[in-house]
């Protein structure tokens, strides 16, 4: 068994580690990674089952988790395959060149903060209106607060989601702000995974 100490290691760490493992373990062995959050638990697993590998999970303590990555049996997964040869991508990475949109607060421009809520809140209402809408919209640090209860965009979200739009937010920023309970919209993401989308986007927009 290979074993990734990922303890006290801030995201996209532990998915680096791990996916560099799973890389020199070339799918003959299970691998065990240590992590100290839920966030880092949903980040490396997504991964590794993005892969083929089947994924166990145990909170040991508060504040400690671990997870086992074991390789598929039959062989068939892409656990042990190179970077070069498998692109690793949770699967709300988007895909085709589509567009991005990144959301890094929940004001747009820089003045009034009342103003640039308004702006913002507008902004996404237009979104909906595109006849193509984007693939992806990603929120992080105060963007993050768009996709919680309370949010005054949730419905115009909720619609494109329901329409095929991929709605992320970054783990790291809800947790900063205590509100990934209060998530309403979309699925939690990490920084790798928000660097890969931005890196396939055929074009990216930012309010």
């Amino acid at each position: 068994m290979i074993t990734v100490n990922a303890m006290g290691d801030a995201c996209p760490i532990p998915v680096i580690k791990t996916k560099k493992a799973l890389e020199e373990n070339k799918g003959q062995d299970t691998v065990e990674v240590l992590v100290d959050n839920e966030t880092a638990v949903k980040n490396v697993t997504k991964m590794a089952e993005s892969l083929g590998a089947s994924v166990t999970q145990e909170k040991k303590s508060e504040g400690e988790y671990r997870i086992l990555i074991h390789p598929s049996k039959d062989g068939s997964g892409k656990a042990g395959e190179s970077a070069e040869e498998t692109e690793i991508c949770c699967e709300e990475c988007a895909t085709d060149k589509g567009t991005v949109v990144a959301v890094s607060s929940d004001r747009m421009g820089d003045g009034d903060d009342e103003l640039g809520r308004i702006l913002m809140k507008s902004f996404l209402f237009a979104v909906t209106q595109l006849d193509k809408l984007p693939e992806t919209i990603l929120f992080y640090n105060g963007g993050a607060k768009l996709t919680v209860e309370g949010s005054e965009s949730l419905e115009d979200l909720k619609k494109m989601e329901e329409q095929g739009t991929v709605i992320m937010t970054c783990g790291t920023c809800l947790d900063f702000y205590g509100i990934k309970d209060k998530l309403a919209v979309g699925t939690v993401t990490n920084m790798y995974s928000i660097v890969e989308t931005l890196q396939n986007a055929g074009k990216v927009i930012r309010p």
